[in-house]
């Protein structure tokens, strides 16, 4: 069985990431930060369905409790497919924009990925298997206004998927990105309202959340060997 880590498994994207890749076989750790219950609630829900998961609790800006963590889960096996989901917005123009602004989302969502991913390489390498797929956004594909911060974020990541692909692509190793555009999650409802949706999406509605996973759990399959190094739109024809 092979064990997956899904970052910010707790969220609406997440939740889905994970029920998927348990479907699949996959023994899920589900990963949340200050949404313990429900990551813990989830797991649960994973299990009596049938599925394999735990739930673990870090905050992936801090490298040393992420390390820790990962230590911990490490201590049972490698972990070959990793899904960086974790992210946030903190969303202001870039003149009025903050230091902390600024700081907190180039932290989860960039450092984050450093502190999660880089202990797990060389375990993953070693089995010649492993997918890494980072959960990015359409802001990095096109810019948005009131997100410099944010597609930063997730810009630099989509060079770092690029990047790692081609250092670990010898080894059984596929790195990719997937940027979603506006899914049906709690935090795209507060931000874009039915009829908004319908100017921005030429298919007139959100993405749902599983439609992302399934995205995502084909990636982290073995029939996806051959795609690496990819940023991967979902996003209803926004661009």
């Amino acid at each position: 069985m092979k064990r997956a880590l899904v970052t910010g498994g707790s969220g609406g994207i997440g939740a889905a990431v994970c029920r998927r890749l348990a479907t699949d076989g996959c023994h899920v750790f589900v990963h949340a930060n200050r949404n313990a219950d429900t990551a813990q609630a989830l797991a649960a829900s994973i299990t009596a369905a049938g599925g394999s998961a735990t739930a673990v609790t870090f905050d992936v800006t801090n490298a040393a409790a992420t390390g820790a963590a990962l230590e911990v889960m490490l201590a049972g096996g490698p972990i070959q497919i990793v899904v960086n989901n974790a992210g946030i917005h903190n969303d202001a123009v870039f003149p009025a924009m903050r230091a902390e602004q600024w700081k907190s989302v180039i932290d989860v969502s960039l450092n984050g990925f450093f502190n999660v991913t880089q202990p797990l390489m060389m375990p993953m390498i070693r089995t010649r298997w492993g997918r890494i797929v980072t959960v990015s956004s359409v802001a990095a594909v096109t810019g948005n206004r009131g997100q410099v911060n944010y597609a930063a974020a997730k810009g630099a990541l989509h060079s770092a998927t690029k990047s790692l692909a081609l250092e670990v692509a010898s080894r059984g190793v596929t790195v990719n990105a997937v940027a979603p555009g506006i899914i049906a999650t709690g935090m795209s409802e507060a931000a874009f309202d039915k009829e908004t949706i319908e100017r921005l999406v030429p298919m007139k509605r959100a993405g749902k959340p599983n439609e992302v996973a399934d995205l995502i759990g084909f990636l982290c399959s073995e029939q996806a060997a051959y795609i690496t190094g990819q940023i991967i739109s979902i996003n209803g024809g926004i661009i």
